[in-house]
């Protein structure tokens, strides 16, 4: 007998699970979510938050003011190969008037407050917790779970497995990735006493040794900025090599500029993969859906899987409460449960072929443009030539809008391009 039952049960805490837990209370379900870690605990990100990802938190009814760290970004500075500096703003009003299309918080913060959210919700999370054990068939699954008080069984009708690249759900339902190491590398700096441009904007460097990844600095809290890169996964590619370049980035004149000669570090680097091969792994398995980093749903242009992972966890939620995809908020508060793993399957998966799934085709294209010197040059000359460009492209950028819009008219809406940001009305 199982020791507690839920209509869903959520592997993972983080922005993805989190997610999940908000949609799917607000429609009357039943959730409990696992966690084996315990929040707040710090998450190895760039911090930052495109307009995607603030556009779900605010459906979902997310208070920036819960988040110390927090910070809009009116505006993003892009540096060439060659040493062209672009601005491209983001159309926010001064009084904040216009919302939000971009901002930085720090993760051990903000995962913290996302999930607390979702306790708000009505979740019942359990810190602490981690996933050794996972049984299903036609009707249910049982998840083992290994706590501080001994061992639990939770009974659910589906479970949703937010748990990250390296994600245990699938290796215990034996469709494990393997040797896969993820398709990027990041790796990232806390620097406070910033008192350079950095302070203020959000700023990215096309480093020639980095293409078609890039640098970034990106400013949080006050006088303080989550400075790092990113670089495609290549044979031979190591974290010990990604050590040894740092200092040298560190050291380029642009860099020092930006930050301040007072500028020092917080704590020491971190580094971590991310995976985005979306559409290559499984999607689902019997009664699990994966979402977020346990579907490597990350960007394959930018590497952000923050908005991703918010996108595909209330849609798994969704799918699994009224075999429809979250649109717009909670939905009607409808307690009824598919019953049908199939149709929620498919349903799931209809959204994400349909959406995500084009607009990751359409990035990787992209990001293949980007690995060159010549082909960033022209991209950011292109982009950068008349003001309305500038302000279409940062928008276009931060995700404000499917990056494949033109080829899923499904998802056209009045004011697609020409909506204020999120909170607006806050």
């Amino acid at each position: 007998m199982a020791d507690l039952q839920a209509d869903i049960a959520i592997i993972g805490g983080g922005p993805g699970g989190a997610s999940a837990a908000i949609e799917a209370a607000g429609r009357g379900l039943d959730v409990i979510v696992v966690d084996k870690g315990r929040f707040p605990r710090d998450k190895c990100c760039g911090d930052g938050l495109t307009t995607g990802a603030l556009r779900h938190l605010d459906q979902l009814g997310f208070d920036p003011a819960t988040v110390p760290s927090w910070r809009a970004v009116t505006d993003v500075s892009v540096r060439t190969p060659s040493g062209r500096q672009r601005l491209f703003p983001l159309p926010a009003t001064d009084d904040g008037g216009g919302g939000v299309f971009a901002a930085v918080a720090r993760r051990r913060q903000f995962d913290a407050a996302l999930l607390d959210l979702a306790r708000d919700a009505g979740a019942s999370v359990n810190e602490g917790h981690e996933l050794v054990g996972l049984d299903q068939n036609r009707s249910r699954v049982l998840a083992k779970v290994r706590g501080p008080d001994g061992p639990l069984t939770i009974e659910a009708r589906y479970v949703i497995a937010a748990d990250g690249m390296w994600s245990p759900t699938r290796k215990l339902l034996g469709i494990d990735t393997g040797g896969y190491r993820g398709d990027w590398h990041a790796f990232r700096q806390y620097f406070a006493n910033v008192t350079g441009p950095a302070n203020r904007h959000l700023l990215v460097w096309f480093e020639p040794d980095l293409l078609p990844g890039y640098a970034w600095s990106f400013p949080v809290d006050t006088n303080s900025a989550n400075v790092g890169f990113g670089i495609l996964r290549r044979p031979g590619q190591s974290v010990q090599s990604m050590k040894e370049l740092w200092p040298r980035l560190l050291a380029r004149p642009h860099v020092v500029e930006a930050l301040g000669a007072g500028a020092e570090p917080e704590a020491p680097h971190r580094a971590w993969p991310i995976p985005t091969r979306l559409g290559k792994l499984p999607i689902a398995d019997g009664r699990v859906l994966f979402v977020g980093d346990a579907l490597a749903a990350g960007d394959p242009m930018t590497g952000e899987g923050i908005g991703q992972a918010l996108e595909t966890g209330r849609c798994a939620a969704a799918a699994i409460a009224t075999g429809t995809s979250a649109t717009n908020g909670n939905g009607n508060a409808d307690a009824a449960v598919a019953l049908d793993p199939v149709e929620v399957r498919s349903c799931y998966q209809r959204h994400l072929r349909q959406g995500m799934m084009r607009d990751h085709r359409l990035a990787a294209g992209l990001s293949g443009l980007l690995s060159t010197r010549r082909g960033v040059d022209a991209a950011v000359s292109i982009v950068g030539a008349t003001p309305w460009t500038r302000s279409n492209f940062a928008r276009w950028l931060f995700e404000d809008y499917p990056r494949a819009s033109l080829a899923t008219p499904r998802r056209w809406r009045r004011g697609l391009f020409s909506s204020p940001g999120a909170f607006a009305d806050r």
